[in-house]
C-alpha cells in the first residue's frame, strides 16, 4: 500500500539486506535506510567502524597530503563531542580503535585511541561547524588534487554535468585564505560560509561536505572532487576551442538536484564505496541481531 514500509533484522556480517524479499521490494521501487539500532553503545562502534572505513576510502583514493586533511563524526551518546583522525596516521592505516573523541574545548577524552596527537586545523574547522550545524553528523575536508586546483579559481561550481547538479544551489564559496586554520575565528568564518548548505569551496585550500551520514559525506565529497576535475577539463577545452561551456537551466538542474542531492540518495550513492572495500578487506561489521533496517518507498 502507499507509505507502506518493512522492518527487516540485520542478518550476517553485513550492512546489506538478506532477508527473503528484499531484493524484490528494492526492484519495485523499496530502498534500505540507515540501521536502526536499540543499543546507543552497539551504534557507537557502528559509527567509528564506518568513519575509519571512510578515512581508508579517502587513502585508496589520494586524499591525502602528509597529515593534511580530516573527517569528523558528531558522537551518537555524547553530540557535543566528535571522532576525529589523529594527526600523523595515514588514512589508509585508520582503524576504530586509532580515532580521538574531542570535546568542543578541544580536550581529547579518555575514550579515544593511543595516538593522542589532535590536529589543530582540523578541531578548528570541524568544531564551528559541528557547533553551528547540529543536523550534520560528518564532515569532511581533505587536500584533494583537482579540490585545490579548482579552488584557486574563487568561484561556485558551474552547473555543466548532471552529477554535479547534486550541488545546485546546495554548496557555497568561502572567499579567502587566511593560512593554515589555526584559529576558532576562521573555523567560524567557514562554517557561517556553508551556512545550511552540504559543501564549500574553500579559496586556495580545497573542499569541505558536511551531511547526516558518513556515507553521504562520502560520497559528495568524491562527487564534488569529480565536478572540480570535469569543470577544470571542460573550461580548459572550452577555451582551446573559443567556445564557452553549456550550462544547465535552473529548471532542470533543480529537477535533477531533487533526484540526485538529498541526503538519503547521498547516503545510497555512497554504499558502493564501502562495499568495494569490503571485497578488498574482507572485513565488515558485525551487527547483533536486534539492528533493523528499514525498508521504504524510494
Amino acid at each position: 500500500m502507499p507509505g507502506a514500509s518493512a522492518t527487516l533484522n540485520v542478518k550476517g556480517n553485513s550492512q546489506f539486506i538478506d532477508a527473503d524479499g528484499a531484493s524484490t521490494k528494492a526492484a519495485r521501487g523499496y530502498m534500505p535506510h540507515p540501521p536502526i539500532f536499540e543499543d546507543k553503545l552497539e551504534e557507537r562502534e557502528w559509527l567509528k567502524f564506518r568513519l575509519a572505513q571512510a578515512f581508508r576510502i579517502f587513502g585508496h583514493l589520494g586524499y591525502d597530503e602528509g597529515v593534511a586533511g580530516h573527517i569528523t563524526m558528531r558522537d551518537n551518546i555524547r553530540p557535543d563531542c566528535f571522532w576525529v583522525n589523529p594527526l600523523g596516521r595515514h588514512f589508509s592505516l585508520i582503524q576504530p580503535g586509532d580515532l580521538l573523541l574531542v570535546d568542543h574545548d578541544g580536550k581529547i577524552l579518555p575514550e579515544s585511541g593511543p595516538f593522542k596527537m589532535l590536529n589543530t586545523a582540523a578541531f578548528m574547522i570541524h568544531s564551528q561547524v559541528h557547533l553551528a550545524r547540529p543536523d550534520v553528523l560528518c564532515a569532511a575536508h581533505s587536500h584533494s588534487v583537482y579540490g585545490r586546483a579548482f579552488s584557486a579559481l574563487g568561484k561556485e561550481l558551474d552547473i555543466i554535468t548532471q552529477d554535479s547538479c547534486a550541488f545546485y544551489k546546495d554548496h557555497a564559496l568561502y572567499a579567502s585564505f587566511g593560512g593554515v586554520v589555526l584559529d576558532e575565528e576562521e573555523g567560524k568564518h567557514i562554517a557561517q560560509a556553508i551556512g545550511s548548505k552540504k559543501a564549500a569551496i574553500l579559496q586556495n585550500h580545497g573542499i569541505l561536505v558536511a551531511t547526516k551520514s558518513i556515507e553521504a559525506t562520502v560520497h559528495f565529497f568524491i562527487a564534488l572532487e569529480k565536478s572540480c576535475r570535469v569543470q577544470l577539463l571542460a573550461d580548459a577545452a572550452a577555451a582551446g576551442t573559443g567556445r564557452a561551456t553549456v550550462k544547465i537551466d535552473d529548471k532542470d538542474a533543480e529537477y535533477t538536484y531533487k533526484v540526485i542531492g538529498s541526503e538519503l540518495t547521498g547516503w545510497f550513492s555512497g554504499l558502493p564505496q564501502f562495499q568495494i572495500l569490503e571485497h578488498r578487506e574482507n572485513v565488515r561489521f558485525k551487527f547483533s541481531q536486534s539492528v533493523k533496517v528499514a525498508m521504504l518507498p524510494a
